[in-house]
């Protein structure tokens, strides 16, 4: 008797568009969020993601079957899928939202995100995600994720060994007061944290290639997901510029500054 042939694994990568990590943010002028027009590029904790699925297919070889790429966002989004399969992904989707559309909130991604999972024929072992997105830092879609999918999880990961043939993964993730290390059956939702790798540039042959990989463009309908938003932003602000320090002669002029502040000597 033949021994059944071990499934390979499928690895999901959601990514997603966002201001650079190097531009100034600033309030747009109506005070409902920040001026978007401005350089966007991969979230930084996404591009990690992808480095990180694209390691793991190094390292098993051919034990990882596909690198399935996906993001949820305006058209312009569809550049940072390219900038996926430039780093070594195989495939892309793009769930396409109108421009002016506000962006998603987490648990509409991870509701999205379930339906996708649920439409793949070969299944998806793991999903490698990002902890956070540097805009809106809410850090919940992960979780909300493997909520939803009875999947286990295993969050702020700063290494990720997974065994194919056992279909377990050993993920060392970053908490408060150190390291903890988990023993993860598949499926599996990983989150990412800074310290897992440093994510490689692409290389020019490579985001030529990256042009001619399939790219499948969804709409919430297809996926039966209404993105409207739960909460509602009523004002954005900037926090109050500092105020310049002073400089004082001696002791003396420090200690009638202080007490002009209100700040007096306590006994104790």
């Amino acid at each position: 008797m033949r021994p059944s042939a071990v499934r390979l694994l499928n690895i999901l990568v959601p990514v997603k568009r966002a201001v650079d990590y190097a531009v100034k943010i600033r309030v747009n002028p109506e005070q409902t969020g920040i001026d978007l027009n401005v350089k966007h590029s991969m979230n930084p904790f996404d591009e990690i993601a992808v480095e990180e699925a694209v390691r793991i297919r190094e390292r098993l070889k051919d034990a990882v079957k596909s690198i399935k790429v996906v993001t949820i966002g305006p058209p312009k989004s569809s550049e940072t899928l390219r900038t996926a399969l430039a780093m070594g992904a195989d495939s892309a989707i793009h769930v396409e939202i109108p421009e002016s559309a506000p962006s998603p909130e987490p648990l509409g991604v991870a509701k999205a995100l379930k339906a996708i999972i649920e439409r793949q024929s070969e299944g998806v072992d793991v999903v490698i995600m990002g902890k956070q997105a540097i805009d809106d830092d809410a850090g919940q879609t992960g979780q909300m994720l493997a909520g939803l999918m009875g999947w286990a999880q295993a969050t702020f990961a700063s290494k990720v060994d997974v065994d194919a043939a056992q279909k377990v993964a050993h993920v060392t993730r970053e908490i408060d007061g150190g390291l903890e290390e988990l023993r993860c059956r598949l499926p599996l939702v990983v989150t990412t944290d800074l310290r897992l790798n440093e994510p490689r540039y692409a290389s020019l042959p490579n985001i030529m290639k990256a042009k001619k990989k399939p790219l499948e463009k969804l709409t919430p309908a297809d996926l039966g997901i209404d993105f409207t938003p739960r909460l509602e932003t009523i004002k954005v602000t900037e926090p109050p510029k500092r105020v310049g320090g002073g400089k004082v002669e001696n002791v003396d002029q420090l200690l009638a500054k202080l007490k002009e502040a209100g700040i007096t000597a306590r006994r104790a």
